[in-house]
């Protein structure tokens, strides 16, 4: 499993982070370590998503992913 962390704007209470949550158990691959307003950790199978997939998740909740690591 790789690793991806993720800066993201926008969020600014925990109906976000649910949100964003959400968005990222949903993909295929993704296994969730940490949402927190401003920041998101997973691990996911490179085989089954990409962090490009990753990050179209949490963009079509609503919010913007600045970096990611």
């Amino acid at each position: 499993m790789d690793k991806l962390t993720m800066q993201i704007t926008g969020m600014t209470c925990g109906h976000c982070v649910a949100g964003v949550t959400r968005a990222l158990q949903g993909l295929p691959g993704v296994t969730v370590d940490q949402v927190a307003i401003g920041t998101a950790s997973v691990a996911y199978d490179a085989a089954a998503t990409t962090p490009a997939d990753i990050t179209k998740a949490v963009e079509e909740e609503g919010y913007h992913v600045v970096s990611t690591i």
